[in-house]
């Protein structure tokens, strides 16, 4: 089977499908660490620089947003991908795209934040080159946080 065409596109952070691919997210990891598991301040409309569609065949795959933090350094959040396009190259599009943005905006380091049950996201962020930091904002004192960085 060949790889699938993958185009990634900047949407409003209120765009339905865009709203839709987080809600699937946050089910999704509401499952793996309970309700309301989620350190710190959710992204919103209001913090959130950018926010990118990946699209199989015209339909949404995959979601990545980027916030920022301090004068060179954004925060990648709500990166997810419809299970039923894992393992087939949506995550690395969505990433690349996500880091483009960043430098194309002046950030040179990008932050993440994931959990220990996300064996997947662990696996794209050090195949990526991003390496595991200590806690930062308000993931420092949270214990199932697990915290990665790149310099672009």
């Amino acid at each position: 089977m060949s790889a699938p065409i993958i185009t990634v596109t900047e949407v409003p952070w209120d765009d339905p499908q865009a709203v839709a691919l987080r809600d699937a997210q946050r089910a999704e990891i509401d499952g793996m660490y309970g309700p309301g598991s989620e350190p710190g301040v959710a992204p919103s409309a209001a913090d959130i620089a950018l926010f990118l569609i990946a699209y199989v065949a015209g339909q949404p795959a995959g979601c990545g947003a980027l916030r920022a933090l301090e004068p060179g350094a954004a925060e990648i959040k709500r990166m997810y991908v419809v299970p039923e396009w894992r393992g087939r190259g949506v995550s690395v599009a969505v990433l690349s795209a996500l880091e483009q943005a960043a430098v194309a905006r002046g950030w040179r380091t990008l932050r993440l934040e994931t959990g220990p049950e996300q064996a997947a996201a662990i696996r794209l962020y050090e195949r990526a080159g991003y390496v595991t930091i200590p806690g930062f904002g308000a993931y420092a004192d949270a214990p199932l946080s697990l915290c990665y960085q790149r310099e672009l």
